[in-house]
C-alpha cells in the first residue's frame, strides 16, 4: 500500500473530534495546533488548530471511502477531482516545528497580485496590491493620485482585503 499524507477538510470546529475518530479507525492523523497569545491575563488559553477546518491524514488513496464516510469529514482537498497528496517533507517539517518549544503563530500567505489592507503600522488603513515577496517584507503598491507608489511593509501589518470562505 502506498500511504500518503492528504489534507482533509472538516466540518467547522470539528477538527479534534474528526482526528480522534479517524485515529480510532486506525488512520495516522496529524492536527497541528498552536496556543494563541493572551490578550488579557484572565483569558484561558486553549490550543487552536493551526489550519482551522483542516487536519492531515495518511492513507492509501485507493482506500479513502471510510474517511469520506466519517461524519466530520467534508472532503479531501483535491486538484480538480483528484485528491492531492501533500509533500512528506512539508508534513514532517511542520511536525518538527509544532513539537519544538518555539512559539508558533499563524500567518496568512500573501501572493503577488493580491489586494491587501494595512491593519497596523504607520500606513494603517491603506489598501494596495502586493507586488512581490522578499526578505520578510512585502512590497505593496498603493494607488495615490492615479499613480502608484511602492512601500516596504512587514507581513504582520497586512490582511487580505478580499473576503475568504
Amino acid at each position: 500500500m502506498d500511504k500518503r499524507w492528504f489534507a482533509v477538510r472538516t466540518k467547522s470546529n470539528r477538527e479534534q473530534i474528526t482526528a480522534g475518530a479517524l485515529l480510532g479507525q486506525g488512520y495516522e492523523t496529524f492536527l497541528p495546533t498552536y496556543t494563541p497569545r493572551r490578550s488579557h491575563a484572565t483569558d484561558k488559553i486553549k490550543p487552536k488548530p493551526l489550519f482551522p477546518g483542516y487536519l492531515f491524514c495518511r492513507f492509501d488513496l485507493q482506500h479513502r471511502l471510510p474517511i469520506l464516510q466519517n461524519s466530520g469529514v467534508v472532503h479531501i482537498v483535491s486538484v480538480g477531482r483528484v485528491p492531492a497528496p501533500l509533500l512528506d517533507e512539508e508534513v514532517e517539517s511542520l511536525k518538527i516545528v509544532i513539537e519544538s518549544d518555539a512559539e508558533v503563530d499563524r500567518h496568512p500567505s500573501f501572493v503577488a497580485g493580491q489586494i491587501v489592507k494595512l491593519t497596523q503600522g504607520p500606513l494603517m488603513g491603506a489598501q494596495g496590491t502586493i507586488v512581490q515577496n522578499g526578505n520578510g517584507l512585502l512590497i505593496v503598491s498603493i494607488t495615490l493620485l492615479q499613480r502608484s507608489v511602492s512601500v516596504s511593509v512587514t507581513k504582520e501589518w497586512l490582511e487580505s482585503a478580499v473576503a475568504t470562505n
